[in-house]
């Protein structure tokens, strides 16, 4: 049986942002796709069913995996796979980390998982501000204690002019 899908646009400035769940990664937690023009990131967040014994801090990782072929690149001969993360792909899992991380549950010991991936990039919509929205809609639809949402954006000023 296809899992049914849900599709939610909205509009930011001159933007149409698409969020899509529940064609993709039916196990986790919860899982999203977020697309702005020629830009599509996905994004689960899962977590284990066990709390850990012994540890004083909270288990969260937050993992953004760029792949060379949502730009277009594809390595040659020797290097077919895709290698260590790049300093961009470590800013973006930061980025993303920062504004999710206190919304946990103080004590919290359950491992959470947040796994991102470029699935295409135009190379004019930033990846970084769609990593935060579609996690934030990933932990938003799962069953992870949790008290977002967290929304991002870009905003720059030209000529006292926010834009």
């Amino acid at each position: 049986m296809k899992p049914e899908g849900k599709r939610f646009t909205t509009t930011v400035g001159s933007h149409s942002i698409v969020f899509e769940t529940g064609k993709l990664a039916g196990q986790a937690g919860g899982a999203v796709t977020v697309q702005v023009g020629g830009t599509m990131i996905f994004a689960a967040a899962t977590m284990s069913q066990q709390a850990r014994e012994g540890i004083d801090y909270f288990p969260l990782t937050v993992d953004y995996e760029e792949r060379l072929y949502a730009g277009g690149r594809i390595p040659g001969s020797f290097f077919r796979r895709e290698g260590r993360p790049t300093s961009d792909a470590i800013l973006v899992a930061r980025l993303t980390d920062r504004p999710l991380r206190p919304l946990f549950p103080k004590g919290m010991r359950n491992d959470v998982q947040v796994i991102m991936y470029s699935f295409s990039a135009d190379g004019e919509n930033p990846i970084d501000i769609l990593a935060v929205n579609a996690a934030s809609a990933a932990l938003a639809i799962s069953d992870i204690p949790w008290g977002g949402p967290v929304g991002a954006v870009r905003v720059g000023r030209i000529d006292g002019e926010f834009v």
